[in-house]
């Protein structure tokens, strides 16, 4: 028998939370964000396939989503409370199944670490189980690695199983834009581009020195492995530490004044604080997000000179950040996150750029 790597992950999951508490919308275009009004600022957390179909995706603003949709689409408002406690029921039905070690890395997706000769059986069992302990579909990917276990999982996509591997990598993957690759985004996707790299064949047959000055000593070697689908293979069950906590806000109204967005930093940076003390650790470095009108976010931080438990010390950094922002633009999201010192014997588990731990 060998080891496999199962990646699993939820179809639609938010959006079909949704349908199992109101089965009439079963078929409709169903578009989940913000307070569900898609004349206010926010963004969609998840759209049903019927409403892909037209266009619609995570992260689209709900305006640019209304738009797009049909004038049967369904739009709701964001219930945190009820997918946590679906999650918490997929996750725990997969921990049950047996002879896996399961690890989570989100609400609706988990990696399962298993040594067997029939990883497609054991996926299916997987599927199985979850359908019958909650009614919900998965998709389950197959690799010789996480990475590979988890790019896998987008050619299973709905309700089905896929397997990639070292042997055919190549064959599936070789001609796919680098943007396909987990942990590759917009930005490292042009910067790749700009040296002629495009494809993933060509990401692995890139010269890793030229990777290296690009993207430095660690990330460059990770880029170019990541072209030929090298990745860690070990599932840790060890649960996740959590690294920050974060606040933000989209406002209805645009922030026109210094005042306005002092106020409301000062508000954020005070909510990812008391967030950072419930779990005992002192903050060691402040991160600010701002959106500016129309849609162009930046993102920035520092370091403390010294950790702190002081809720002052985290408000007055944000602050000190907040003085960077613009005072000709107008302000349509800010964010504040609070990154926390580790604990003694945490998690120090290698990352990457890609989600959790790898």
């Amino acid at each position: 028998m060998a080891d496999w790597v199962l990646h699993v992950d939820m179809d639609q999951f938010i959006a079909a939370v949704e349908v199992l508490r109101r089965p009439e919308l079963a078929g409709l275009p169903v578009i989940v964000g913000g307070r569900g009004d898609p004349t206010e600022r926010a963004v969609v957390s998840t759209a049903s396939y019927e409403a892909r179909a037209f266009g619609i995706g995570s992260g689209m603003p709900l305006k640019i989503a209304a738009r797009k949709a049909p004038d049967d689409a369904v739009f709701l408002p964001v219930d945190h409370e009820a997918y946590e406690a679906a999650s918490t029921e997929v996750m725990s039905t997969l921990r049950a199944l047996p002879g896996v070690v399961l690890e989570v890395i989100g609400w609706d997706e988990c990696f399962l670490g298993v040594e067997t000769d029939d990883p497609e059986g054991v996926a299916r069992s997987a599927q199985a189980a979850v359908l019958e302990a909650t009614a919900l579909h998965c998709s389950v990917g197959i690799g010789d690695n996480k990475v590979r276990a988890k790019i896998a999982t987008e050619f299973g996509k709905p309700r089905g199983v896929f397997r990639l591997t070292r042997e055919n990598w190549f064959e599936v993957m070789g001609d796919k834009s680098t943007r396909d690759l987990w942990g590759v985004g917009p930005k490292v996707q042009k910067r790749l581009a700009a040296h002629g790299i495009r494809t993933v064949r060509e990401l692995a047959d890139a010269d890793e020195d030229l990777l290296v000055s690009e993207f430095g000593p660690r990330m460059g070697v990770w880029y170019h492995g990541l072209g030929s689908g090298f990745g860690p293979a070990v599932v840790d069950p060890t649960p996740w530490v959590a690294r920050s906590h974060s606040r933000e806000t989209t406002y209805q109204q645009n922030l026109t004044t210094p005042a306005e967005i002092q106020a409301a930093l000062a508000e954020l940076a005070g909510h990812a604080f008391d967030d950072c003390a419930a779990e005992g650790r002192p903050v060691v470095r402040v991160h600010l997000k701002v959106r500016y009108a129309p849609f162009e976010t930046k993102t920035f931080g520092r370091k403390l000179e010294a950790p702190t438990t002081e809720r002052d010390d985290v408000i007055a950094e944000a602050l000190a950040l907040g003085e960077t922002i613009d005072p000709q633009r107008e302000v349509r999201l800010l964010g504040v996150r609070a990154e926390m010192a580790m604990p003694d014997g945490g998690d120090s588990a290698e990352r990457t750029p890609v989600r959790g731990r790898i």
